[in-house]
C-alpha cells in the first residue's frame, strides 16, 4: 500500500493545470465561434484548424527544454515563464486582429499561441513529475487534471457566454490576465532537484530514447500506453453525435447534461481517482479504473438499446464521465512514473503524444463501425476495444511492480 499523500503542492498543481487549460479552446471551439460569427467563409475555418498541429509534434522541440536552462528560475520553471509570457503576447495579439479583414494574420497568431501552449505543456509536465514526491503522484496528477478542465470550461462555455456580453476581443484579453495565476505559481513554486542536464543536444534527442529502449518490456509498455485509453477514445469520438442523432436529444440537452454534468463528472472523478491511487497503489488502480472505463461505455449500449431515456442519459453520461476521469488520474502518474529525471520533457511528451493515437485516428473507423453495426453494437464493440489494454496490463503486472511501483 502507498503511503498517504501530501495536500501541501496541489494548489501549485490546480494552478499550473489551470494555466496549461487555458489555451486549448481559444485556440480550438472558441476561436471557431469567433470565425464563424465574424462572417469568416466555411473554407478559410476549415484550414484554422490546423493550428492544432503544435500539440501532435511537441516531441521535436521537448529536447531543446531538457538541455538548456535559462537564466533565470531553473531549466523548469525558466521555460515555463517563458512560454506563459509568450501566450499572453499571443492572447493580447489576437485580442487587436480582425478575422475577417487579416485572417492570414489571426491564423500565424493562432499558430503561434498552440506552438506556445505546447511547449508549455511540455514544461509543466515535466515540472509536475519531478517537483512532486514518489506518495503526492496520484493528487498531483488529479488535481493538475481538475485545473486544466476548470480552464477549458472558463474559456469554452464560459468565452461564448461572456462574448454575447462584452465582444471576443475582450475575451481573449482577459484570458492574457488569467495566465498571472501560472505565472505566479511559476514564480513561487519550488524548483526541482535537478539530475543532471543532457550534455549536448544531440544526447539530449538520443538519450532519452536509447534509455527507454534499454528497459525490459519497453515495447509492451508503449503498446500499455496506446491502448489503455482505446475503449474510452472510440466511444467517446462521436458520443455527442450518438445523442443527437441516435437518441434524438436537442442540442440544449447534450449541452447542459453531456457538457455540463459530464465535466463535473470528470472533476469529480479526478478526485476521486487520486485519493484511491495513493490507496490501491498504481497496478490495483490502472486496473480498477479501466473496468470502470469499459462499464460506462456499456452504459451508452444500454442506452441505445431503451431509446431515448433522460434518466438514462444522466446515467451514462455520469458514469462514462466519472470512470474517464478516475482512469485518466491514474494513467498520468502512471506516465509520470515512466520519465527519467534527466530526460522528463522529452520523454513525457513522446510518451504523451502516443496516448493521444488512439484518440486522434479512432474517429473514421468509428464511423465507418456505427454505418456497420449500429449504435448499440458499436458501444459493445468500444468494450471489447478496451480489453486489450486490460489484458496487457495484467500480463505486465509483474514489470509495473518491479519497474514502477517501486518508484510510485
Amino acid at each position: 500500500m502507498s503511503p498517504a499523500p501530501s495536500f501541501s503542492r496541489a494548489p501549485l498543481m490546480f494552478a499550473l493545470g489551470f494555466s496549461s487549460g487555458l489555451p486549448l479552446a481559444l485556440t480550438s471551439g472558441t476561436l471557431q465561434a469567433w470565425l464563424t460569427t465574424s462572417g469568416v467563409d466555411l473554407t478559410t475555418i476549415g484550414w484554422f484548424s490546423l493550428a492544432g498541429l503544435p500539440y501532435t509534434l511537441k516531441f521535436l522541440w521537448a529536447p531543446i527544454m531538457d538541455r538548456y536552462s535559462p537564466p533565470w528560475l531553473g531549466r523548469r520553471r525558466g521555460w515555463m515563464l517563458i512560454t506563459q509570457v509568450l501566450l499572453a503576447l499571443g492572447f493580447l495579439g489576437l485580442a487587436n486582429v480582425d478575422p475577417l479583414s487579416t485572417p492570414s494574420i489571426m491564423a500565424f497568431l493562432a499558430l503561434a499561441v498552440a506552438f506556445s501552449s505546447a511547449s508549455q505543456d511540455v514544461t509543466i509536465d515535466a515540472y509536475r513529475t519531478e517537483v512532486l514526491t514518489i506518495p503526492e503522484r496520484g493528487l498531483g496528477a488529479s488535481v493538475s487534471v481538475v485545473g486544466y478542465r476548470a480552464a477549458m470550461l472558463l474559456t469554452g462555455a464560459g468565452a461564448l457566454i461572456a462574448a454575447q456580453f462584452f465582444g471576443f476581443p475582450m475575451v481573449y484579453g482577459l484570458s492574457a490576465a488569467f495566465l498571472i495565476i501560472g505565472m505566479l505559481a511559476t514564480t513561487l513554486g519550488p524548483e526541482p532537484e535537478s539530475a543532471g542536464a543532457p550534455r549536448t543536444l544531440r544526447a539530449a534527442v538520443e538519450e532519452p530514447l536509447k534509455e527507454f529502449f534499454s528497459r525490459p518490456g519497453a515495447l509492451l509498455l508503449l503498446s500499455l500506453i496506446i491502448l489503455y485509453k482505446l475503449g474510452d477514445a472510440f466511444a467517446g469520438s462521436l458520443s455527442t453525435a450518438f445523442l443527437i442523432r441516435g437518441m434524438g436529444f436537442s442540442i440544449g440537452e447534450v449541452g447542459a447534461i453531456n457538457k455540463g454534468l459530464g465535466l463535473v463528472a470528470v472533476l469529480l472523478g479526478g478526485l476521486v481517482g487520486g485519493a484511491w491511487l495513493a490507496r490501491l497503489g498504481l497496478y490495483r488502480s490502472l486496473l480498477l479504473f479501466g473496468i470502470l472505463q469499459a462499464f460506462g461505455n456499456l452504459s451508452f449500449a444500454i442506452l441505445a438499446w431503451i431509446g431515448k431515456s433522460y434518466l438514462w442519459m444522466v446515467v451514462a453520461v455520469g458514469l462514462e464521465n466519472l470512470a474517464s476521469g478516475m482512469g485518466t488520474a491514474a494513467f498520468v502518474a502512471f506516465l509520470m512514473g515512466l520519465c527519467n529525471p534527466r530526460y522528463t520533457a522529452t520523454q513525457f511528451a513522446l510518451l504523451s503524444a502516443l496516448a493521444a493515437l488512439g484518440r486522434v485516428y479512432v474517429g473514421p473507423v468509428a464511423g465507418f463501425a456505427v454505418e456497420t453495426v449500429g449504435w448499440s453494437n458499436f458501444f459493445l464493440l468500444a468494450v471489447v476495444t478496451a480489453l486489450p489494454g486490460l489484458i496487457l496490463l495484467t500480463r505486465l503486472r509483474e514489470k509495473l511492480y518491479g519497474k514502477i511501483l517501486e518508484r510510485f
